[in-house]
């Protein structure tokens, strides 16, 4: 079953309370920076938290905070670098498969790295350490809790709860935006005189709304979340919201800058200018409530897809992107600003809590073909596809039909490179040309010829050319 994370907001929180909370995320975030200082690289492999502990125990270390508090900050750290550390492995994968073709070294070679013994050989050893950085922290605003650190309870329609303080015995009481009581492991953070307790519910818990029925193709796009293959806009108005927090941004920072020039010029203004003028607490808060309307937005626009599809087609677009068309600088600056892995992160979440498929296909030239044959004639100019015949599309929407179409081509998959896809689609357009010169010699065809802008379902089927 799956899980998801629900946050809930400290509510009239005593400033005082805040402050005690502040110095033991403080203190925890020494001793995070101090795990990954020790741990964070070749140091840490074959090591877990149960030892780590067990030794700073042995040797009676302090940390100034509650005993439980820093084992399940260690505990949490510990389980970040091995996160980090297997995040690594899978581009070590991907260079072992490139390096050799003999399935037997291959499989050697997966073993060493999967057990963890990837220093006896020195070149895994070379590949994780061009892919396993030391790794480091500055997060000094987090506290972990298990169940023995806290107790959740209800007054008035309004759930609380106590968490350890720095003083034995005395806990430190939250109140909370809401009436669900929070359960299992609560991770707190600490931002601008307020609380976040994130902690995990089973999703049935939180969505039992079902999927639709349909069999649908989506294509992501900037200036709306997605487009599906029936022509149906979702999350439109996506990129006035980037582009329009970017260009802020850049005026904002571009006045920033002159400041800061100004204060390293004039010694005697420099303080006055960094206490007024530089601090950073507007732009987090306008950071955090754009964060929250971005992702408000895109989720709601995954919701209406998934209340149609019940398998659902999307490109595959986790490889880095590379492109040689030429934009303008301010072009690139907004379009750096593009929320591709929040978008991914809402279409998995989404399609699993509410029971739909998502299938991920290769995206190579999936703009650039006639989803009304699949071949790669016309061309794309803006919002419209420019079709051979003279027939205009839409172009996210004929993206989305040819996504639809690939998630059952049984030559294309989704590790198959794009020069590969090119051939073949390049093999399938000449086979279709050669196709319409029959029909074109056939007199009794005529009257089929000037027909074909008409047809919005292929009648010289994909896969069926000979």
């Amino acid at each position: 079953m799956a899980k998801v994370t629900r946050i809930a907001y400290s509510k009239n929180l005593n400033q005082g309370k805040y402050y005690q909370l502040l110095k033991i995320a403080s203190r925890l975030g020494r001793l995070r920076s101090e795990v990954w200082q020790q741990y964070g690289s070749i140091k840490g492999v074959g090591k877990t938290h149960r030892e780590i502990r067990g030794r700073w125990l042995a040797e009676k270390r302090e940390f100034d905070v509650p005993a439980r508090l820093w084992k399940e900050t260690l505990r949490d750290t510990f389980a970040d670098i091995v996160m980090y550390r297997e995040s690594a492995k899978v581009k070590v994968r991907k260079a072992i498969y490139k390096r050799t073709e003999d399935e037997s070294e291959r499989k050697r070679l997966y073993t060493l790295l999967k057990s963890n013994r990837w220093l006896e050989d020195d070149y895994l050893r070379r590949m994780m350490r061009k892919y396993f950085k030391h790794g480091k922290t500055q997060v000094d605003n987090q506290i972990i809790l298990d169940t023995g650190c806290y107790t959740a309870f209800e007054r008035n329609g309004q759930a609380w709860i106590k968490v350890m303080g720095p003083e034995r015995g005395k806990r430190i009481a939250i109140p909370l935006d809401t009436n669900r009581l929070p359960s299992g492991t609560l991770r707190l953070i600490l931002r601008n005189g307020r609380i976040e307790v994130h902690y995990v519910v089973e999703s049935d818990e939180c969505c039992t709304k079902p999927c639709g029925d349909k069999k649908i193709g989506i294509d992501k796009g900037y200036s709306e979340v997605f487009v599906d293959s029936d022509g149906l806009v979702h999350g439109d108005g996506l990129g006035e919201k980037l582009s329009a927090e970017s260009d802020y941004l850049k005026t904002k920072y571009q006045f920033r800058n002159k400041l800061k020039a100004i204060a390293e010029a004039n010694p005697h203004k420099r303080e006055a200018i960094l206490k007024h003028n530089l601090g950073r607490k507007k732009l987090v808060k306008r950071k955090q409530k754009h964060t929250k309307q971005v992702r408000d937005k895109v989720f709601k626009a995954v919701h209406s897809v998934v209340d149609k599809g019940k398998i659902i087609a999307c490109e595959d677009l986790s490889a880095q992107i590379k492109s040689q068309k030429q934009y303008r600088k301010d072009t690139k600056r907004r379009l750096s600003g593009w929320v591709k892995g929040l978008i991914n992160e809402a279409l998995q979440s989404v399609s699993q809590r509410r029971g739909s498929t998502l299938v991920f296909v290769n995206c190579a030239y999936t703009s650039q073909m006639d989803s009304r044959y699949g071949v790669l004639l016309g061309h794309r100019n803006g919002e419209k596809f420019y079709c051979f015949d003279g027939v205009v599309l839409d172009a996210d929407e004929n993206a989305a039909r040819n996504i639809l179409a690939r998630k059952d081509d049984p030559e294309i998959q989704s590790w198959t490179p794009y020069k590969e896809v090119k051939s073949i689609l390049l093999e399938r357009t000449e086979q279709f040309k050669q196709r319409l010169g029959l029909l074109k010699q056939d007199s009794s065809c005529n009257e089929l010829k000037f027909k074909l802008p008409l047809s919005t379902e292929s009648e010289l089927p994909l896969n069926n050319f000979e």
